[in-house]
């Protein structure tokens, strides 16, 4: 019998650091949000009725009794009664500043935790860096103050706190995606795009994370990356209006205006479209159209705009100016159509100037950004000579400075003569300019009756 009992006590110590570890372990996991499960009491319903109705007692001969309020905000903290629980901790959290046996940590984090849950994000923001104060090194205190400067819009104080975080504890669920949001709403693309990965590593079907990182891909000059994501959202019922904007977007600068259209038309068809996403996305697709000559619809689309919001950005001088393009074919042409089509308007155009009697041999087209130069020479029974023609592409108002350019440009070529031709106007300076020089300017009316001569 004396040989066993050293083997039961062994037994026993075994078992007991079992448990030790296990109760360890244990206090490691969260219970949701706002502060570790170690923090927490659990009750049974009987247990709290007994300590509400007894701290209700003692609270009635003292309203200042600490032990009766901290028996008190256990019971609702732990129940999440977060209405009762924090006028309980504000109370203790302001006890605290002369009572040292409150334990200032606990009650300042519980106080910050209920006002978050509560939405009193200012009152969480005053009280939370009380407990930081205690233990600046606390996981809770450092998520829950930064959630709490993100959730009132004060990203950048946000940001230092989900950073210290992660550092406490590198993988804590949820950070990143709070941290990222944090530097994007600050347009602080770059840094958030790290940060959005880890996230989606984390959750990979968070479709907010994924169209807020293509957007600060977009930002950040990755319009590639960013359009495939885009284009993965474009039938999401949340993001699926924005994305396929945004993808629109891209591939009309990239000049496929068959696909910006139907992306746009899918953005359309999202009826739960933000007012502001769907009539970006209308302006944005009648543009579209007219710059594939479908004016009819570009037009439409443009008056639906105007009857929703008349003063939306130029909407109201885009009619004005595709309407008359509607009623004249070659005017369309010369202002909206590609480079093949538009040339060979223009070689049209130089017959009807130089006159029928005359014959015309294109020598040279030099097709710029603002402008392009035709050579020509040009011969009839009395004479001959060789003729500079640049025609531009707007219906603005051209000035001296590229007259200037012009004239310059025909002793180059040895250009005889020389015509500027614009859908717009010449600026006073420019018809200046042109007196006592062999220039002549054709300006919008003059280029219509040519436009509808040419037929």
């Amino acid at each position: 019998m004396d040989g066993i009992f050293p083997y039961v006590i062994a037994a026993v110590v075994v078992l007991f650091v079992i448990v030790i570890l296990m109760l360890v372990v244990s206090r490691k996991n969260k219970n949701g949000y706002g502060e570790s499960a170690s923090r927490q009491k659990p009750l049974t319903t009987k247990n709290q009725a007994q300590i509400i109705r007894d701290a209700n007692k003692k609270l009635a001969r003292d309203p200042h009794d600490a032990s009766a309020l901290a028996s008190l905000g256990d019971v609702y903290y732990a129940s999440k009664l977060w209405e009762k629980a924090y006028p309980i901790y504000d109370e203790l959290s302001k006890l605290a500043v002369t009572n040292t046996t409150i334990d200032n940590f606990t009650v300042n984090l519980r106080a910050g935790v209920s006002a978050l849950q509560l939405k009193k994000y200012p009152e969480a923001i005053t009280l939370l860096p009380n407990a930081y104060k205690v233990n600046p090194h606390d996981f809770d205190v450092n998520y829950n103050l930064g959630l709490a400067c993100y959730l009132n819009n004060s990203f950048d104080k946000a940001v230092p706190c989900f950073k210290k975080s992660l550092v406490i504890r590198p993988d804590a669920h949820g950070v990143y995606g709070y941290l990222a949001q944090s530097f994007y709403k600050q347009k602080h693309y770059r840094d958030s795009l790290p940060c959005f990965k880890k996230a989606l590593d984390e959750d990979p079907s968070n479709k907010e994370v994924l169209y807020c990182m293509a957007d600060a891909m977009t930002a950040e000059g990755m319009g590639d990356k960013a359009l495939k994501v885009f284009m993965h959202l474009r039938a999401d019922p949340v993001y699926g209006a924005k994305s396929s904007l945004a993808a629109g977007t891209i591939h009309a600068r990239n000049k496929d205006n068959q696909a910006a259209i139907q992306d746009l038309e899918i953005c359309l068809k999202h009826k739960d479209a933000e007012p502001e996403v769907r009539q970006e996305g209308m302006y944005r697709l009648a543009q579209c159209y007219i710059a594939e000559n479908q004016m009819t619809k570009g037009l439409e689309l443009l008056k639906e705009i105007r009857n929703a919001n008349p003063n939306y950005k130029d909407v109201n001088t885009l009619i004005s100016r595709y309407q008359e393009l509607s009623q004249n074919s070659n005017l369309q042409v010369y202002l909206v159509a590609g480079q093949t089509d538009f040339i060979a308007l223009c070689r049209k155009i130089v017959v009807e100037l130089c006159g029928k009697q005359s014959r015309v041999k294109i020598e040279d087209i030099n097709m710029g950004s603002v402008y392009t130069d035709i050579v020509a020479f040009v011969s009839n029974p009395r004479w001959e000579d060789t003729q500079l023609f640049r025609f531009f592409r707007t219906n603005g108002s051209t000035g001296e400075l590229y007259l200037r350019d012009f004239h310059g440009h025909m002793k180059d070529v040895n250009s005889d003569r020389g015509f500027c031709i614009t859908a717009g106007t010449f600026t006073e300076e420019a018809h200046k300019y042109t007196e006592g020089r062999p220039i002549d300017l054709v300006e919008k009316l003059q280029l219509t009756k040519i436009l509808k001569a040419i037929g």
